[in-house]
C-alpha cells in the first residue's frame, strides 16, 4: 500500500463510514468491523514506527478519517451526526490511537456535546454516551475530556426516563473515574488509590438495571459496568450478599447452546464471567520486592482509612466467604452452560480463573467435582494445549485451569477426578508438566504440579511409567531435588519416591552400581538427612525401596567406605538418641523413619558377602551408633515386622548370623 493510496479511503470502501449506524443490521456491522480492522492493519504495515509520537501510521489514519468524521459532526441533521459518532465509536474499538487523536481534535468534543444539546433524541444521546464510554477507556482522552462532557454523563447516569442511556452513561463514568485513579497512581508511585464515593451509587444503579431490565442493550451495558466496578472489594462484598441480584445475573447465561448467539448476548455472558472471576479473586501473592514497595507506599500516604478498610475486605477469610455465597447462589452451574454457549478465549480464561479461586478452599473441591468441574477444566486445558507444539510454552493466561485441576488431583483420588479410564490419567500428565516447567510458574504452581504428578504416579505402574517416560520430565524433577524452596524440594522427592516404586526405568536408573547410579543415590541419601520431616520420609522411603536391589546396596556400601555417612544417617532415622552427640539434631523418633531406616539397614548389612567387609561394617556400625539404635528398636518397638528386620540386622552385626 503506497503513501498516495493511504491519504484517502479507497472508493470501494467509501460506504464504511455509514456502516455502523444503529439502523444497520447486526450482521452488516460485524462485517464492517472486520473490513475496517483489515484496512487499519494495512495502513500500519505500510507505515512502520519511527520512534516519534504520534507514529506515522496513526497520523496517516487520522488524515484519512478526519475529513470523513468531522464534517458529519458539523452537520445538524441527526442522521449525519449518527454517522460521525457511530463511526468514531467503531474506530475506537479497531484502532484506538487514531480514534483518540480525532477525539482530541479541536472542536470535536464541542461538536459532539452540542449535538445532544441541539438534537437530544434518545438514539443520538445513547450513541454519544457509547462514544464517551469508549474514549474514557484511554488515558489521553480521559485527560482531554471536557467538564461539559463529564457533567452531561453525570446527569444522564441519574436519569430515570431511559434505562439504556442511564447504563451507557454510567459505564462511561466508571471508566473515567477508575481510569483517572489508575492514571494518578501511574504518575505517582506512592499514591494510594482514592476512595470513589460514586462507585457505590453506580453499582446500585447497575444492579437495579440487571434485576429489572429486559432490554438487551441496557443489560449489556449494566453487566459491563459491574465488570469494571467489581474489582473493588466493597462492591465484591455487596454483589456476593445480594442473592436476588446473583440469581438474576446467573439467569442471563443461556441454559443450552443456541445456534445464533447475538453480539449483546455474547457481551453479557463475558461480563457475567468477569464479575464472577472478580468476586472470587484472592489477593495476589506478592514477591518480597513487591511487599517492600507496598510497605513504602503505605508509609508515604497521608490518609487511607478507606484503603485499609478495603484491604481487610480482600483478606482470604472474606474471599472464602464470598465464594461460598456464590456457590450457594448456583455459580457452579453457570460454568457448565457458559462454555458451550460462547466458546471464546476470553470465556475460557475467566472460567479457569474463577474455578481456580473456588477450589483454593479445600472445602469447595467436592462440590466442584459433583458439578462436573474436573471435566470442564480438562476441556479448557485440552483447548489450550491442542495446538501447542512439544517444546512451546503455554500462554500464561491458561495456567489457572491446570493449577485448579492440580488442586483437585492433590486432594481427591485419581478416579474421582479423572474417572475410571486410564487414558484420562495419561492425558493429564502433559498439562501438569507444562505447568511445572513454565518459566512464569510461581513456586506454589510448581509445588502443586509436582504433587498432582505424585498422585498420578501412585495410581498404577502404567501411569507411573508414563510419567517417567515423559520427555524431559524426570530430568526436570531431578533438578528440583536441590531447589531452594523446601516445599518444592519435598514435592519433587515425593514424586521421585513414587516413580522409583512404580517405574522400572526409574528404579534401574537409581539402583545401578555404576557411577551415575551411585551419584543419584548420594543425593537420595543426603535428602534422608534434611530437617524437613516429609522430605526425609520420602527420601528414606525411596532408599528403602532401592536397597531391595543388590546393585544399590553395593553402591551404598561403596559410599559408606568413601564418605562414612551411610551408617550415621541410618542411625538418625532409626533412633537419633543413639547417635554420637555431634550428629544429634532431633532426639525424637518418628515411626515412619524408624521403619524405613531399619529396612535400609537390614537390606544393606545382609547384602555384604566378603568377611572383610563384615568386619569393617560391624566396627563402623558400632562407632556410628547404629548397633545401639537397632538394639533400642528391638527392645522398645511394638511392631513385629520392624522388630524382626532389626533383629536380623543385629544378628549380622553381633556375629550371630
Amino acid at each position: 500500500m503506497s503513501d498516495t493510496q493511504t491519504t484517502a479511503l479507497p472508493d470501494e470502501l467509501s460506504y464504511i463510514i455509514t456502516a455502523f449506524i444503529p439502523s444497520e443490521p447486526s450482521e452488516s456491522r460485524s462485517k464492517a468491523y472486520l473490513i475496517l480492522s483489515a484496512f487499519c492493519q494495512g495502513v500500519r504495515q505500510a507505515h512502520p514506527p519511527n520512534g516519534q509520537e504520534p507514529d506515522p501510521a496513526t497520523e496517516a489514519l487520522v488524515k484519512i478519517f478526519s475529513p470523513l468524521v468531522i464534517p458529519r459532526l458539523e452537520e445538524t441533521t441527526e442522521n449525519d451526526l449518527l454517522v460521525g459518532i457511530s463511526f468514531l465509536t467503531a474506530l475506537f474499538q479497531v484502532d484506538w490511537q487514531s480514534a483518540s487523536l480525532i477525539f482530541q481534535h479541536e472542536m470535536v468534543q464541542e461538536l459532539i456535546m452540542d449535538s445532544v444539546e441541539l438534537t437530544p433524541s434518545a438514539e443520538l444521546s445513547l450513541n454519544v454516551a457509547h462514544l464517551l464510554g469508549q474514549a474514557c477507556g484511554y488515558k489521553p482522552c480521559r485527560a482531554a475530556l471536557s467538564p461539559q462532557a463529564t457533567q452531561w454523563l453525570e446527569s444522564k447516569s441519574r436519569t430515570t426516563q431511559d434505562a439504556s442511556l442511564r447504563a451507557a452513561a454510567a459505564i462511561a463514568l466508571i471508566k473515567l473515574k477508575k481510569g483517572s485513579v489508575a492514571d494518578s497512581a501511574a504518575d505517582d508511585l506512592t499514591a494510594s488509590p482514592a476512595a470513589n464515593p460514586v462507585d457505590d451509587g453506580l453499582a446500585t444503579v447497575m444492579k437495579k438495571l440487571v434485576i429489572d431490565g429486559s432490554d438487551q442493550s441496557s443489560l449489556a451495558d449494566a453487566v459491563e459496568g459491574l465488570a469494571y466496578l467489581s474489582t473493588d472489594a466493597t462492591i465484591k462484598e455487596e454483589i456476593s450478599k445480594d442473592s436476588q441480584f446473583l440469581k438474576r445475573l446467573f439467569s442471563l447465561v443461556p441454559k443450552r447452546k443456541s445456534t445464533a448467539i447475538t453480539e449483546s448476548t455474547s457481551t453479557i455472558l463475558y461480563g457475567v464471567l468477569i464479575i464472577i472471576a472478580n468476586v472470587c479473586a484472592y489477593r495476589p501473592q506478592l514477591t518480597e520486592e513487591q511487599k517492600q514497595m507496598e510497605k513504602l507506599r503505605k508509609m508515604a500516604k497521608s490518609t487511607g482509612t478507606s484503603s485499609e478498610g478495603s484491604d481487610s475486605l480482600n483478606d482470604d477469610v472474606r474471599v472464602k466467604d464470598r465464594v461460598k455465597r456464590l456457590i450457594t447462589a448456583g455459580v457452579l452451574d453457570v460454568f457448565a452452560t457458559a462454555l458451550p454457549s460462547t466458546d471464546t478465549p476470553g470465556i475460557r480464561i475467566n472460567i479457569g480463573k474463577a474455578l481456580l479461586d473456588i477450589v483454593t478452599d479445600k472445602d469447595n473441591r467436592g462440590k466442584v467435582l459433583q458439578h462436573g468441574g474436573a471435566k470442564l477444566l480438562i476441556l479448557l486445558i485440552q483447548k489450550a494445549t491442542s495446538e501447542l507444539k512439544d517444546k512451546a510454552e503455554l500462554d500464561v493466561a491458561y495456567l489457572p485451569p491446570i493449577q485448579a485441576l492440580a488442586k483437585l488431583a492433590i486432594t481427591s483420588s485419581p478416579v474421582a477426578v479423572f474417572g475410571p479410564n486410564e487414558g484420562a490419567l495419561f492425558d493429564a500428565i502433559r498439562p501438569f508438566y507444562l505447568l511445572l516447567r513454565h518459566s512464569a510458574a510461581k513456586q506454589l504452581q510448581r509445588f502443586e504440579a509436582l504433587m498432582a504428578l505424585t498422585n498420578l504416579a501412585s495410581a498404577t505402574p502404567e501411569v507411573s511409567s508414563r510419567v517417567a517416560n515423559t520427555d524431559g520430565l524426570l530430568d526436570h524433577v531431578e533438578l528440583l531435588l536441590l531447589d531452594d524452596h523446601p516445599m518444592v524440594q519435598r514435592a519433587s522427592v515425593e514424586l521421585l519416591c513414587n516413580l522409583i516404586a512404580g517405574s522400572e526405568k526409574v528404579f534401574d536408573r537409581y539402583s545401578g552400581a555404576d557411577g551415575a547410579g551411585k551419584s543419584k543415590l548420594r543425593i537420595i541419601l543426603a535428602l534422608s538427612d534434611v530437617e524437613d520431616l516429609q522430605t526425609r520420609l520420602a527420601a528414606s522411603g525411596a532408599l528403602a525401596t532401592l536397597t531391595s536391589a543388590p546393585s544399590a546396596c553395593k553402591a551404598l556400601l561403596d559410599i559408606q567406605r568413601e564418605r562414612h555417612r551411610v551408617f550415621p544417617i541410618l542411625t538418625l532415622l532409626i533412633d537419633p538418641s543413639a547417635a554420637p552427640a555431634d550428629d544429634q539434631l532431633d532426639n525424637e523418633c518418628y515411626p515412619g523413619l524408624v521403619h524405613r531406616g531399619v529396612v535400609c539397614a537390614c537390606n544393606l548389612l545382609l547384602s555384604a558377602e566378603a568377611e572383610t567387609d563384615r568386619k569393617v561394617m560391624r566396627k563402623e556400625a558400632e562407632e556410628s551408633g547404629l548397633v545401639k539404635a537397632l538394639q533400642n528398636t528391638v527392645e522398645n518397638n511394638g511392631m513385629a515386622q520392624i522388630v524382626q528386620s532389626a533383629s536380623e540386622a543385629l544378628k549380622f552385626l553381633l556375629g550371630t548370623s
